[in-house]
């Protein structure tokens, strides 16, 4: 006998017992990772230590998250709770179809590296069962090797980001040595200048466009 998704009594269960997820599901199966590692190594390159402060980092890279998986959390929900609930769908099927599209995402952003290196980390059993089930549904394997390609391209975004702040000090540390001014802290010239280009070349929408398109 199925359960009756559709009884309030029961969906407020489901949505009380999948909250303690959400969590683990942000910084897992989203680009959440991503956004926040990115904004958090600008303002190490920019030299700020808690500005801005780690409330707002998180709430940008949160709204950031949620704008770039709306159309996820849609297509899920168009095949799977939709289709359920019009009676097209049985609670397994629905199920199934839900996971399914959401493993598709996950496997449009993982490299197949990361993949097959997540995959020979796991036991000859775990490999035996996989011969059962679809690639696309093992998301044992799949969210591991999705973090790592997105721990990978968080980094390798940041580095981009270093490269001209990096510059900036270097000459501003070289002019302060040709003057002859050692005891003056390099950074105290630097980050107005890092913070002016910044500003000019409107580097937060720049950043955050471009963290949403690459994804």
């Amino acid at each position: 006998m199925e359960l009756d998704l559709t009884h309030p009594i029961i969906q407020s269960f489901l949505l009380l017992s999948a909250s303690a997820f959400v969590p683990i599901l942000l910084v897992s199966a989203t680009c959440f990772t991503r956004y926040v590692i990115v904004i958090s190594l600008l303002r190490t390159a920019l030299g700020l230590q808690q500005t801005p402060p780690n409330i707002v980092v998180i709430s940008i890279a949160l709204f950031m998250t949620v704008f770039t998986m709306t159309p996820v959390y849609h297509d899920v929900k168009e095949s799977s709770y939709d289709l359920y609930k019009s009676g097209e769908l049985t609670q397994s099927e629905a199920l199934e179809s839900g996971i399914t599209v959401f493993s598709e995402f996950i496997i449009s952003k993982t490299s197949e590296k990361d993949y097959y290196f997540i995959q020979s980390l796991r036991s000859k059993e775990d490999m035996s069962s996989d011969i059962e089930s679809s690639i696309i549904n093992d998301l044992a394997t799949l969210i591991p090797a999705f973090m790592l390609s997105e721990l990978k391209a968080a980094f390798q975004f940041a580095f981009v980001i270093f490269l001209p702040f990096l510059l900036i000090d270097l000459i501003v540390a070289s002019v302060l040595m040709a003057l002859g001014m050692i005891m003056l802290p390099p950074i105290s010239i630097s980050l107005p200048i890092k913070l002016l280009i910044f500003v000019l070349i409107d580097g937060w929408t720049l950043l955050v466009g471009s963290l949403i398109r690459g994804f």
